[in-house]
C-alpha cells in the first residue's frame, strides 16, 4: 500500500525518508484480526521487532535497574495523555517503537526487564525491547546508571539462545532473519559523555562512537539479523539547553553551529558505514531515518509536516532539557 501511495502523490526528500523507514518496518505487519490468535501460533509465522537504544525507544527498562531518577521517567507527568500513568517512557504518551508496533498491528513491545514479561515468554511472538534511557554506544557513557549497548547485545544473545531452545536452530534462524531490528543510539555519547570525550579530538571520538555502533550491527548480523531500521542523531546544537547557553553567551538563541558540526560528522560517518556494511554483508538491509534533516526542515517549514511530527519534535526536545551538552565545551576545536 505504501508503494501505491508513493506512485500517486509527490513527496519531498524528508517525507520519502520517512516513507522508506516505514516500508521497511511494514514487513512485520500482520492482519489485525490475527492478533488474538498469535499466542497459539509459532512465532516463525510473523516478523518480530527487536529494539536497541536510548530514551527515544525505552519503554521502561530503567524502572528495573539501580539508577538515579535522572534516568527514569516513572513519575508524573510522564504517560499522562495515553497510558494515564507513568510507564517509564520519556514521553507523555508513546514512543517511536510503540507507533511502529501499532502501524504493524502488533501489541506494544514491553520492557525486556519487566518481571512479568522477563519470566514469561508469551510476548516473544511480538518482539523484545532492550532500550535504556541515557544509554550510549560507548560503555563509559553514564556507566553504571544505564543499560549500555554492549549489555543490550548480551540480552539479545540470551533471546537468541531462548529462541534456539524453543524452536530449534533452523526455525530460530528464520525468525531472526525475518525480524526488524530498530536502533537509536549515539546522542548520549556527546551529551553526557565519559571522560574519554575530553581525551580525544572530536573526529577521533566520533570514530569511536561509530565504531561501537558498527560492531553492534555486525554482531547482530552474525547472530542472524538482516533487516535494520536506524535513526541518526538530532541536531545537538538546537536542543533547548544549547540555545539557552547561546543566549547566556550573548547570542540570539539560535542553534549552536559548533555542536551541530559534531552531529553532522557523526551522521555522515554513520551513513557511510551503513553503505559499507550493505556492500560487505550479504543480505544486510537497512533504512536510515534522517532525524537531523527532518528536524531542521520541520523547524523551518512546520506546516509541511502537520501536528504529528511537531509533537515528535516537542517530545524529543523536552527529552534532553535535563542533559548537559558537554559537546559544546569541546566543539570549538572542530
Amino acid at each position: 500500500m505504501r508503494i501505491i501511495i508513493m506512485a500517486k502523490y509527490s513527496f519531498n526528500k524528508q517525507q520519502l525518508c520517512c516513507l522508506t523507514f516505514f516500508v521497511l518496518i511494514s514487513t512485520v505487519a500482520i492482519p489485525s484480526g490475527c492478533i488474538r490468535q498469535l499466542h497459539q501460533e509459532t512465532i516463525t509465522n510473523h516478523a518480530i521487532l527487536i529494539v536497541f537504544g536510548e530514551s527515544l525507544f525505552d519503554p521502561g527498562n530503567n524502572n528495573y535497574i539501580n539508577t538515579s531518577t535522572n534516568f527514569q521517567a516513572n513519575f508524573p507527568p510522564y504517560g499522562e495523555t495515553f497510558f494515564k500513568y507513568p510507564t517509564g517512557r520519556y514521553t507523555n504518551g508513546r514512543t517511536i517503537p510503540d507507533f511502529i508496533a501499532e502501524f504493524a498491528n502488533l501489541p506494544l513491545i514491553p520492557p525486556f526487564l519487566e518481571p512479568h514479561h522477563h519470566h514469561h515468554h508469551h510476548h516473544v511472538a511480538y518482539g523484545y525491547n532492550f532500550a535504556s534511557s541515557g544509554a550510549g554506544a560507548l560503555s563509559e557513557t553514564n556507566s553504571g546508571l544505564v543499560i549500555d549497548l554492549h549489555k543490550q547485545l548480551k540480552y539479545f544473545k540470551k533471546v537468541r539462545n531462548h529462541l534456539k531452545a524453543k524452536l530449534g536452530e533452523r526455525e530460530s534462524d528464520k525468525v531472526l532473519a525475518n525480524a526488524v531490528f530498530l536502533l537509536s543510539i549515539g546522542g548520549n555519547d556527546y551529551l553526557r559523555p565519559s571522560p574519554l570525550f575530553a581525551s580525544f579530538p572530536p573526529d577521533q571520538y566520533v570514530s569511536m562512537v561509530i565504531g561501537n555502533i558498527t560492531s553492534a550491527l555486525q554482531e547482530i548480523y552474525h547472530n542472524g539479523g538482516r533487516k535494520f531500521g536506524i535513526l541518526n542523531i538530532w541536531p545537538l546544537g538546537c536542543l533547548p539547553i544549547a540555545r539557552a547557553q547561546n543566549v547566556a553567551s550573548g547570542g540570539d538563541g539560535s542553534c549552536d553551529p559548533r555542536a551541530n558540526a559534531v552531529t553532522v560528522s557523526h551522521n555522515s560517518l554513520l551513513a557511510a558505514t551503513l553503505r559499507q556494511l550493505q556492500w560487505q554483508l550479504k543480505g544486510f538491509q537497512y533504512s536510515l531515518f534522517d532525524v537531523f534533516s527532518v528536524a531542521l526542515d520541520a523547524e523551518s517549514n512546520p506546516t509541511k509536516y502537520g501536528n504529528l511530527l511537531l509533537l515528535f519534535m516537542f517530545k524529543f526536545t523536552v527529552l534532553y532539557t535535563y542533559m548537559t551538552p558537554s559537546v559544546l565545551k569541546h566543539s570549538s576545536t572542530l
